[in-house]
């Protein structure tokens, strides 16, 4: 599994802390992590939340990764932006529980944590609390377990909920304001990490025509 980590602007300087996290749960595993930043505060590319989830619905959308770790101050925001483009199930998780009961219940394929709400001491063990448990079984398979039928029945509800109610995301994209979704894409790594990965030949194309 490819995992992309994404942070806005408000939590930017906690980057570095949360790939470590992520890399030394995820890694050990088999999954490889591809950082698109903020990589610090002081970053050229400054991410807004919205535009965060514009990054992470392109990502997601054009198979570039499979899954998305993100958040701001309290998580809300980037969920909400997340959640707002097709092809994204974004949970909010503030501990291990959370994690767990979302990948197992809901089979989402992004989490926005509250990188802001509660990070004091040992805010870097709960990080990897919160993905040794996101990623530790395969997920979908239902909690408690007794509930697995009617839970992945709900997923498969929702999933087609989200196809008729989400247009394609190469169609949305070009009636955005163009300026917001270059400063999505204006990343120090995108291009390189993007184009390298994108699986989708409609999106490519899409994402070239804000870059040039």
């Amino acid at each position: 599994m490819k995992i992309a980590l994404i942070n806005e602007n408000s939590q930017g300087a906690k980057n570095a802390i949360i790939e470590k996290a992520l890399r030394h749960v995820v890694e050990p595993m088999g999954h490889e992590v591809v950082n698109y930043g903020m990589y610090t505060a002081d970053d050229a590319a400054q991410l807004t939340y919205v535009q965060v989830g514009i990054l992470a619905a392109t990502l997601l959308n054009s198979g570039a990764v499979d899954y998305v770790i993100t958040g701001c101050g309290t998580g809300e925001g980037a969920m909400l932006a997340c959640n707002s483009f097709p092809g994204v199930i974004c949970g909010h998780v503030e501990d291990a529980l959370d994690a767990y009961t979302f990948a197992q219940i809901n089979d989402g394929n992004a989490i926005a944590i509250p990188f802001a709400k509660g990070f004091g001491w040992g805010g870097d063990l709960n990080l990897e609390y919160i993905f040794e448990k996101l990623f530790c079984e395969e997920p979908g398979q239902g909690y408690p377990r007794e509930r697995a039928v009617p839970e992945k029945r709900n997923k498969k509800i929702l999933d087609e909920v989200k196809k008729a109610t989400y247009r394609p995301l190469e169609e949305i994209l070009p009636e955005l304001d163009p300026e917001l979704v270059r400063g999505a894409f204006s990343g120090e790594h995108f291009a390189e990490y993007f184009f390298a990965g994108c699986k989708c030949e409609k999106l490519r194309a899409v994402v070239q025509s804000f870059i040039k």
